[in-house]
């Protein structure tokens, strides 16, 4: 797929709001419950203290900006933000039906709009990867934190690392003819999941943003992708990189769907569990990284 040039978050915006939150609303169950084990891990090797005032960055329906809330006790405050409206929507009404009162949701543009604050503690989980301009973003996280305050992320690793995503790529390529991103009306998600996948373009873009003491750790952990061959095809086509391209090629790729669907089914049997399920290879980083000290 031909790279696109992003000069601000407007069309990941915009199909954040549309076609992936109707996408990632569908198969919730498997996007949320993947991701979360990824932010379980961050979540407990860096956790926040009790009281702190925190920011879920990327919020989405707003699970973790309510496990933060109860990490830090009924003491904190967790402001969760995420550009997408219907997902602030969600977010709001599920953690009122669930009662937590320490929580609120914001619809607000990292990159450009004002974050309130201070914060002591920062968190995203897969939540910084769309945006147009990282460096920006995470220099407006940053000035939102107070002196030493910290930031966790989860992003993900290289795709080679990340065998179901990838693998389903390549299985759309061999039968679509690669998509000009530039031409094509369908919108994307931005820069894409894979933008920080590089440790040290990860590290580059959070000094240039004016953090300090950063770290990365690889946390490779098993990804339910379906509950069985038939769900994985549908969530393959559904979000993610294979998704991306048939989407933007249009009729090229709906010409030819059922011999992507034939061969991800075929993909899909070499991930199948014990118990029918579909697993499939998975890494991140969970990066770490400080706001100066006062002084």
């Amino acid at each position: 797929m031909a790279d696109k040039v992003y000069v601000d978050n407007t069309e990941a915006t915009a199909a954040w709001n549309t076609v992936l939150f109707d996408r990632f609303s569908q198969y919730r169950h498997i996007f949320v419950v993947a991701l979360k084990r990824f932010g379980d891990v961050a979540i407990a090797e860096g956790p926040p203290r009790a009281g702190d005032r925190i920011l879920d960055i990327g919020c989405g329906f707003g699970d973790t900006a309510q496990q933060l809330a109860q990490v830090a006790g009924p003491s904190s405050h967790v402001v969760g933000v995420d550009a997408a409206e219907r997902f602030i929507d969600a977010a709001r009404d599920e953690a009122a039906r669930a009662g937590v009162e320490n929580v609120e949701f914001v619809v607000a543009d990292v990159q450009t709009e004002p974050l309130s604050g201070p914060y002591d503690y920062a968190f995203a989980r897969m939540g910084t990867m769309f945006f147009a301009n990282p460096v920006a973003a995470l220099r407006n996280v940053r000035q939102s934190l107070r002196p030493d305050g910290t930031l966790t992320m989860v992003v993900w690793r290289r795709k080679l690392d990340n065998e179901w995503m990838q693998r389903s790529e390549e299985v759309v390529d061999r039968l679509v003819p690669k998509p000009n991103a530039e031409e094509s009306d369908a919108l994307t998600c931005g820069p894409g999941p894979f933008s920080m996948a590089n440790a040290d373009t990860t590290s580059d873009i959070l000094r240039a943003a004016g953090f300090e003491r950063i770290a990365l750790r690889r946390v490779d952990l098993d990804m339910l992708v379906g509950q069985d061959a038939q769900e994985a095809v549908e969530v393959a086509l559904a979000l993610g990189p294979a998704a991306e391209t048939v989407r933007l090629a249009g009729d090229d790729a709906e010409r030819v769907r059922p011999l992507i669907e034939r061969d991800l089914r075929a993909l899909a049997g070499e991930y199948t569990s014990a118990s029918g399920a579909i697993v499939a290879p998975a890494s991140a980083w969970v990066v770490s990284a400080h706001a100066p000290a006062a002084g």
